[in-house]
């Protein structure tokens, strides 16, 4: 089929709804979803069309401050299948997603709909994922991905992912990761979540309830029987630029000088300045978390704690415990996330004072 293929504009609209109602039964995209899609995401709307007939379409979102794309939705109207067209928008899908520097393309597709499988598989994609009970009429899918560049196969998987359950708990997320990671059978709750919250917290941040400070996370986790590495640009205290109230502040040095008596007495390795050598600390058996700003994820000025899954020549992999929904976002894009080591040198520089700050787990031998 000789289709053209051009970016979607808002008068598709009704065309695009019309071939939502006949390829899909459930989990229909409205028309709001597509005209945020068409005019606001950070992502790409793909049309087919041949002669005056719309006749496919392809969903592409880009994961700010990544090198990860989602495949986030592909329809063929029922009379031009058959022809290739659906490998067509892959090609060009995977296209955009190049052009917006993307290594890695991400899709969901249910598990009874063995065309579609087909055909991903055909064009390079692998399975990594059983997602249950995924869609509206509780059907399992299976989570693909290609990387889209340059493929390798030896990047760590086995980094259990937690999902944050507050606002402010990205810390003790990403320490129950780590913690899960040296201890396979450990258990990631949330009541261990938010008791890892209270022994880290600073109390105060700009708004809200405080996050976690590196010395209080280290903390936590030599209570819990790990061997710690503590890796800072400077000594502290921490975070006081992002609170006007001297009261807040005041509470915020003396939390972080009883933090720091707290680390006298223990065996936990302190390093002031220097480079985060991430190789060297995987290899060694680390389990990595770093503080980021949350800025070139989701441009909110915000301190972030990640956990570090992998490392290679081109990329840092990371999980990020907090799902931004608005963003269309589903728990499996926040995992394992592909970052250049450009883009995590600026990510992982917090504040005017540009703050460098991560927690290493290992076990005791």
């Amino acid at each position: 089929m000789n289709a053209v293929f051009r970016l979607a504009v808002v008068e598709d609209l009704p065309a695009l709804l019309q071939l939502e109602e006949q390829c899909f039964t459930t989990d229909r995209l409205t028309s709001r979803s597509f005209q945020w899609m068409i005019t606001r995401a950070h992502g790409q709307l793909l049309v087919a069309q041949h002669g005056e007939q719309l006749v496919g379409y392809a969903v592409v979102l880009f994961h700010r401050g990544t090198s990860l794309a989602r495949l986030y939705s592909i329809a063929i109207a029922s009379e031009a299948r058959g022809n290739g067209l659906g490998k067509q928008l892959l090609e060009r899908i995977e296209a955009c997603a190049l052009e917006h520097d993307c290594a890695y393309l991400r899709l969901e597709v249910r598990i009874d709909n063995p065309a579609a499988i087909a055909l991903y598989e055909r064009n390079g994609y692998r399975r990594f994922a059983l997602i249950h009970d995924y869609y509206q009429d509780h059907a399992d899918a299976l989570r693909l991905e290609k990387r889209i560049l340059q493929h390798r196969d030896s990047r760590n998987i086995q980094v259990p992912w937690y999902r944050q359950t507050t606002d402010f708990t990205c810390g003790p997320a990403c320490l129950l990761m780590a913690m899960g990671a040296l201890h396979r059978d450990r258990l990631l709750e949330r009541r261990e979540e938010l008791q890892i919250w209270r022994e880290a917290t600073t109390v105060f941040m700009t708004s809200g309830h405080g996050g976690c400070s590196p010395q209080g996370l280290a903390l936590a986790g030599w209570r819990r029987g790990f061997r710690v590495q503590l890796q800072l640009s400077m000594a502290g205290p921490l975070f006081l630029d992002g609170v006007r109230d001297e009261h807040k502040k005041d509470v915020m040095r003396l939390v972080h000088e009883e933090f720091t008596a707290q680390l006298q007495d223990t065996d936990v390795e302190r390093v002031i300045g220097g480079t985060l050598d991430l190789p060297r600390l995987l290899d060694a058996g680390g389990q990595p978390l770093v503080l980021i700003s949350s800025y070139r994820l989701t441009r909110s000025k915000a301190p972030h704690w990640v956990m570090v899954t992998d490392c290679d020549e081109e990329f840092v992999y990371l999980h990020d415990p907090d799902v931004d929904h608005s963003q269309h976002r589903q728990p499996m894009d926040c995992q394992h996330l592909p970052v250049s080591h450009g883009e995590f040198e600026k990510m992982c520089s917090f504040g005017r004072g540009k703050l460098r700050a991560a927690v290493i787990l290992y076990t005791r031998k």
